[in-house]
C-alpha cells in the first residue's frame, strides 16, 4: 500500500506523561518500524521533541490539541516540529445543532486561511455524532460540502464512522482529495455485545476494502489508534497493527 502508516500517540498517552516516558515510548515505536507519528494526549516542548524524533528517525505529520485561538503560536510550533497538518479532535457543543456546521466553518476560516498561508493545513477529526441529521442533512456532509477543500481537510476516523452506521469505504471514496490523513481503528464485538477498540486486524472491519478506498481517495497518512487497550501493552497493540497492515 502506498499510504504511509503511522502511530497516533493518543494510544500510548498514559506512559508519555514524563520526558522519560516519551523517550522510552518513541524509542520502542521506532524499533518496531514506525516512521511517522501524530502528537496527541501528552505535553511536550516542541524543540526537544523534534530533536528526539530526528534522533530516532521519526517524522511528526499531524497534531491534535493546539490552541486555535493563538494561530501565530500554532504556526511556530508546527514549523519547529516539521509537521504539515494541524488537527482538532472535535468541536464544542455550541456547534452541535442546526446551522452549527456553517458556523464552525465561518468561525474557523480565518485560522484556516492563516495556516494555509504558512504552508500548513487544517484537519477536522470526527467522532460519531457528526453523522446525525439536522434538517434532513448529515452534519458531516455539510462540513465537507460547504468548506473550502484548499483550507480544510478531514482526518476520517474509521471506528467512529462505522459506529455511526456509515458504509465507510463508500464514504471515503466520496471524499476523494479531502482526506489527507486518517485514523485507522478497528472494532470488535465481545460476547457481552460490547463494541470495543481492537488492534488492526483483530477486529471486524474490512481492511481490504478500507485500504483500497483510502488509496483511491488520495490519503497520504493513516495513523493507527486505539482509544483504549483494556490493560494490554499499547505499544505491542500498535506493533500487531503495523504487522497486519504490512501484509497489504
Amino acid at each position: 500500500m502506498s499510504i504511509q502508516v503511522g502511530a497516533q500517540l493518543y494510544t500510548t498517552r498514559r506512559q508519555m506523561q514524563t520526558p522519560e516516558g516519551i523517550t522510552e515510548t518513541l524509542t520502542r515505536l521506532a524499533d518496531i518500524g514506525y516512521e511517522y507519528i501524530q502528537c496527541s494526549g501528552f505535553q511536550y516542548d516542541a524543540p526537544w521533541l523534534r530533536a528526539l524524533c530526528d534522533q530516532l528517525g521519526l517524522k511528526i505529520r499531524l497534531t491534535h490539541g493546539s490552541d486555535m485561538g493563538d494561530i501565530p503560536a500554532v504556526i511556530e510550533k508546527h514549523k519547529i516540529l516539521g509537521c504539515p497538518y494541524v488537527g482538532v479532535g472535535g468541536m464544542g457543543g455550541e456547534y452541535r445543532c442546526a446551522g452549527g456546521a456553517q458556523k464552525f466553518i465561518k468561525d474557523f476560516t480565518p485560522a484556516m486561511e492563516a495556516l494555509h498561508a504558512a504552508g500548513l493545513k487544517f484537519q477536522y477529526h470526527n467522532h460519531s455524532w457528526e453523522f446525525a441529521r439536522f434538517g434532513g442533512e448529515r452534519f458531516y456532509d455539510i462540513l465537507v460540502n460547504e468548506s473550502d477543500p484548499a483550507l480544510m481537510g478531514f482526518t476520517l476516523d474509521t471506528y467512529w464512522a462505522h459506529y455511526a452506521g456509515m458504509d465507510v469505504p463508500s464514504l471515503v471514496r466520496g471524499m476523494k482529495g479531502r482526506i489527507d490523513v486518517c485514523h485507522y481503528k478497528d472494532m470488535i464485538i465481545t460476547n457481552d455485545k460490547e463494541q470495543r477498540f481492537a488492534a488492526i486486524g483483530d477486529g471486524n472491519m474490512n481492511w481490504e476494502a478500507l485500504n483500497a478506498a483510502f488509496e483511491e481517495a488520495g490519503t497520504q497518512y493513516a495513523f493507527i489508534e486505539l482509544d483504549d487497550c483494556y490493560g494490554k501493552d499499547s505499544v505491542e497493540e500498535l506493533a500487531v497493527s503495523l504487522r497486519f497492515l504490512q501484509g497489504f
